[in-house]
C-alpha cells in the first residue's frame, strides 16, 4: 500500500480541481488575494500563521510546504518552535474553556428525568 502523505500525492490536485472547476478557481483566487495581494502582513508571518495552522490542522502536507516557504524567507527553527507553543497554549486554553460544557451538562444530567427537556436538544452527530 501506498503512503497516505505523500508528497507526490500533490500533484493530483489538478484531479481534484476538474471534479469542481469554478469553485477550484474562487479558492486559488482566495488564496493568491490572501498571499500576494494583502501586503499588511510580511510573507514571513504569513508563512509562520500557515504553518502552526498546519499543525493544529494536521496537515502534513501544508507543514511541509509551509516550513519550506518560511525557511526560505529567513524563518528560524526558533521561530516555529515559539509560534508551536503558542498555538499548543492556546489549543489547551480552548479545551479548558469548553470543559465548562462538560461541567453544565455534567452538572444537568443529575436533574431528574422530568426536569430536564429532551425533546428539543441537539444531537451529536460526531
Amino acid at each position: 500500500m501506498k503512503p497516505y502523505y505523500s508528497p507526490a500525492n500533490l500533484q493530483r490536485i489538478p484531479d481534484l480541481m476538474k471534479m469542481s472547476p469554478e469553485a477550484a478557481k474562487a479558492y486559488f483566487h482566495f488564496e493568491r488575494q490572501v498571499y500576494e495581494k494583502a501586503n499588511v502582513l510580511p510573507q514571513k508571518t504569513k508563512e509562520l500563521l500557515a504553518l502552526t495552522v498546519a499543525h493544529v490542522t494536521g496537515c502534513p502536507y501544508c507543514i511541509d510546504v509551509h516550513v519550506k516557504k518560511f525557511k526560505a524567507l529567513g524563518g528560524s527553527m526558533e521561530e516555529i518552535v515559539e509560534a508551536l507553543l503558542v498555538a499548543a497554549s492556546t489549543r489547551s486554553g480552548a479545551i479548558l474553556s469548553h470543559g465548562l460544557n462538560a461541567l453544565n451538562s455534567y452538572e444537568e444530567a443529575a436533574e431528574s428525568p422530568d426536569e430536564r427537556k429532551t425533546d428539543d436538544e441537539p444531537k451529536c452527530f460526531c
